[in-house]
């Protein structure tokens, strides 16, 4: 049985290859820095769930030192040259494609097909999160077809993935970060308090009303946190269960699908979702790539303002008819 822990280790251990060839990198100058930062990341992919949660706490803690004291550098791996590369490119033209396209084409042939399948009386994914484990399959996949095929010093993949990682920084791990906390905030039961806040000073005693607070709610906590899964535990446990579901009777999986699609609108607009707009503008080296909201943000204010609007209408046309 392929379980979730096997993810677990693959992660584990490419981001403790990262470490090992951060400190041998004489081109960083930061490179102590990155060796601890992805070194105890891999702790935690791979010993986490041994470790006690005073542990776990203060290995988190060590990783936003590591990051706000501005220790982390960009790493100049070694791999393949410019012109390697080009003439690779001019050989082989679009099929190049076919190793990145393989991966979701397995993990979605794993999540439809792979999960249910059972052999000797044994099924061959486990029952955590079966479409984490059909995306790893297809990573294992696309990264072996392209060895095979491409035949790439042996190291290439983990250097450029460390150079890519480099690149990131600590925005890399933000995603998970901010999802951890969102589950501590419903476990100390911010929901409930939201909730209590919104039931008191907003009238809600309209379905369209209960939509646009729930929706703009989730846009609007997505900002502060920086991610949407952060916040949709909050905001679906004070307003989009409690009102929008239970006391007008809205379909729960639509109610929580464009819940979820109103809190991207969030992200669209926040430096919080440093993965997805701050990076972008420091990989493109934009000339306001340190200003709170770059180019990026702004471009994308418009967009998140109308896609908003339109989680609103259908969610109050769909969630009560089906």
């Amino acid at each position: 049985m392929i379980t979730l822990q096997w993810l677990y280790i693959f992660a584990g251990l490419t981001f403790a290859a990262f470490s090992v060839l951060s400190l041998t990198d004489p081109a960083n100058p930061k490179r102590l820095g990155n060796t601890v930062f992805w070194g105890l990341l891999a702790v935690s992919f791979l010993f986490g769930s041994w470790l006690s949660d005073l542990a776990n706490g203060l290995l988190v803690v060590a990783l936003a030192v590591i990051a706000g004291f501005k220790l982390l550098g960009q790493g100049r791996p070694a791999t393949t040259g410019p012109e390697e590369r080009q003439a690779s490119a001019e050989r082989r033209g679009d099929w190049l494609f076919v190793p990145a396209l393989l991966i979701p084409i397995v993990a979605l042939l794993g999540a439809l097909v792979l999960d249910k399948t059972v052999i000797f009386g044994v099924p061959l994914f486990g029952p955590e999160q079966p479409t984490l484990i059909a995306l790893g399959l297809g990573v294992a996949a696309g990264l072996t077809l392209a060895m095979v095929w491409l035949k790439p010093p042996l190291l290439a993949p983990l250097q450029e993935g460390r150079r890519l990682m480099d690149a990131v920084g600590w925005a890399g791990v933000l995603p998970q970060m901010l999802a951890s906390l969102g589950a501590v905030f419903v476990i100390a039961g911010v929901g409930d308090r939201i909730g209590e806040l919104f039931t008191a000073y907003l009238p809600l005693d309209h379905r369209l009303l209960a939509v646009i607070a729930y929706c703009v709610g989730m846009a609007m906590f997505t900002f502060i946190m920086g991610n949407a899964f952060a916040a949709f535990p909050v905001m679906t446990a004070a307003v989009g269960l409690p009102i929008v579901v239970v006391q007008f009777g809205g379909n729960p999986a639509i109610v929580c699908a464009i819940g979820m699609l109103a809190g991207f609108c969030g992200t669209l607009t926040t430096p919080m979702a440093a993965n997805f707009n701050v990076v972008p503008a420091a990989l493109l080296d934009l000339p306001d790539r340190e200003a709170p909201f770059n180019g990026v943000i702004r471009v994308q204010i418009p967009t998140a303002i109308m896609v908003l609007v339109a989680n609103i209408t259908l969610m109050y046309f769909l969630a009560f008819r089906f």
